[in-house]
């Protein structure tokens, strides 16, 4: 599924998710761009508060799923109301650093929802407990913890095994493969930016992961959309 929200989209990014997901659903007033595009529209879902009455005005009433709560972002809120193999993210990033950092902490905060968000050169996912990607060497490898995390590398100029990695501690800025790239992480809490042209081979994997793999569910389950 392809989740857009109200951050900047680039040409091309929304038809680069489509490909991989074709199901379309916004989060709020990402629906405008969805509609700008001509692009078939599922569901819009969130508080409401920023999407132009004409833009609603569009959508069918049964589509539109408000959710009036202010404790949790448009993006938290669409996630746990999507049950997908794979979610792909665009308009999360590149115009407010606060909802930027915030949609960051939504994809830990989801661990049990595979998700890629696409950025305008990168893309950022959280790492699942065993990733093996094919790689040429040289390419630029970045890891932040979003919590207290370690884990062990094969193919990575500066090896991650044994080292502890936090928020107030150790990152993992701008490693290089020196070949195909093996992570295994111990908890849910290390996001991995890699260049966008992963994006492909990453939703592969992230959706081919069997369901006992995953990581469980941190925060509220999934639930079925509220009415309209």
């Amino acid at each position: 599924m392809t989740l857009v929200g109200a951050g900047a989209v680039a040409d091309g990014d929304l038809a680069a998710a489509l490909a991989l997901a074709p199901t379309c659903v916004a989060a709020d007033s990402g629906a405008e761009t969805v509609l700008a595009a001509g692009v078939p529209l599922e569901a819009v879902i969130g508080d409401m508060d920023s999407i132009s009455e004409a833009a609603r005005a569009q959508i069918p009433p049964e589509r539109q799923h408000r959710i009036a709560e202010q404790d949790s972002t448009d993006f938290d809120k669409a996630l746990r109301h999507i049950l997908a193999p794979l979610v792909i993210a665009v308009g999360f990033s590149g115009r407010r650093i606060d909802h930027q950092l915030a949609a960051l902490h939504t994809l830990v905060m989801r661990p049990d929802l595979p998700c890629v968000m696409l950025g305008a050169e990168d893309i950022i996912f959280l790492c699942p407990r065993d990733l093996h990607l094919p790689m040429s060497p040289g390419t630029r490898v970045s890891l932040f913890p979003m919590g207290a995390v370690t884990g062990r590398s094969e193919g990575l100029e500066w090896p991650i095994s044994g080292l502890d990695f936090a928020p107030d501690g150790r990152s993992g800025t701008s490693n290089r493969a020196t070949g195909d790239l093996t992570l295994q992480i111990d908890a849910p809490a290390m996001l991995c930016i890699l260049p966008r042209r992963f994006m492909a081979e990453v939703a592969e994997i992230l959706q081919a992961i069997p369901v006992p793999a995953r990581w469980p569910a941190r925060a509220a389950p999934h639930r079925a959309p509220p009415g309209s």
